[in-house]
């Protein structure tokens, strides 16, 4: 017979788990198991991760998963009601435009910038740039204005230094007309002992135009120089070999038009050159520095851009985004 154990009252102690059988012993191994594999929903708050989200987000984690951790950005997103920050670049045809936005959409940070070169001049704010405390931000929300160029502008830039047959030459002038100035007294002193020639009025060039149009096809029998830097010509008719009228050629006018849409009017020297071949003629005139011209307009409009939008300018790009 087996001896039982007894403690010192004789009576046998219960298990302190309670447990007091192999089936309950089971089963609260089995339970164990069972929480130990429940999720928990914690909340995630969104604090400083930018606009858009609720202040908290729910995030079920599961409890013993050794996984390492991983990127709950998908999740947050989940539940995006707006946009996390603005961004994009927005395009607009004038400076009006340009000023209108920027100044819609400008904070303390807002900056813009300019292109003042040719060829493409444009002005570039970016609404979100850095702060002059030297805070980091995005730069990805942008206004951009591409200084648009005039159709008759264009014109001009496209027959600069071309040479150009008479009746081509003749028509040119002709259809251009309205875009020819009189020279101001300082832009005759300025650039008449500069090239060493008389500025030509509207009405000089016009009759120049119609003076070659109703000698196309004549040759050119004699042309001269003058000391005045005027040019003469004489041209003759071939079928009756008979000289005409000579021809007065200016050596510089001026033009005065838009470079760009909706900007102010730039006023641009032109030399004016021909060279006779073998009794033919091909013209073609030199745009004196017009590039600059258009660089002081583009950084005229930037000036204008930063004070009525109060904002800082500067001559440049912004980085690169």
């Amino acid at each position: 017979m087996v001896a039982t154990p007894k403690t010192g009252s004789g009576v046998i102690p219960a298990p302190k788990n309670g447990i007091t059988g192999e089936a309950d012993a089971i089963e609260a191994i089995a339970a164990l198991t069972r929480a130990g594999l429940k999720g928990e929903i914690i909340q995630i708050s969104t604090k400083g991760l930018g606009h858009g989200l609720p202040e908290t987000v729910p995030v079920l984690m599961k409890a013993g998963d050794d996984r390492p951790l991983e990127s709950i950005k998908a999740t947050l997103e989940q539940y995006r009601i707006g946009p996390e920050r603005r961004r994009g670049t927005a395009e607009v045809t004038t400076l009006k435009a340009f000023v209108d936005l920027v100044a819609r959409h400008k904070d303390e940070g807002s900056a813009i910038f300019a292109k003042t070169s040719w060829p493409s001049p444009a002005l570039t704010a970016v609404i979100d740039y850095h702060d002059d405390k030297n805070a980091p931000r995005h730069g990805e929300h942008r206004i951009h204005y591409a200084f648009p160029v005039t159709p008759e502008f264009q014109a001009w830039i496209n027959a600069n230094g071309k040479k150009l047959e008479q009746s081509d030459f003749a028509l040119f002038l002709e259809e251009h007309a309205a875009e020819l100035a009189a020279p101001y007294d300082a832009e005759v002193n300025q650039f008449e002992p500069l090239f060493k020639a008389k500025f030509a009025t509207p009405n000089e060039l016009i009759d120049l135009s119609r003076g070659l149009e109703i000698r196309v096809g004549q040759k050119v029998a004699n042309h001269v120089r003058h000391q005045s830097g005027e040019g003469e010509l004489v041209f003759v008719e071939e079928h009756t070999n008979t000289k005409g009228d000579p021809i007065t050629v200016p050596g510089i006018f001026m033009i005065a038009l838009r470079a760009f849409v909706d900007g102010e009017p730039v006023r641009i020297p032109v030399r004016l050159r021909y060279r006779v071949q073998g009794g033919s003629i091909l013209w073609f005139f030199a745009l004196y520095r017009w590039e600059d011209e258009l660089r002081e307009r583009v950084s005229q409009d930037l000036m204008k851009a930063g004070t009525d939008t109060g904002l800082p300018t500067f001559e440049g790009a912004p980085e690169g985004r």
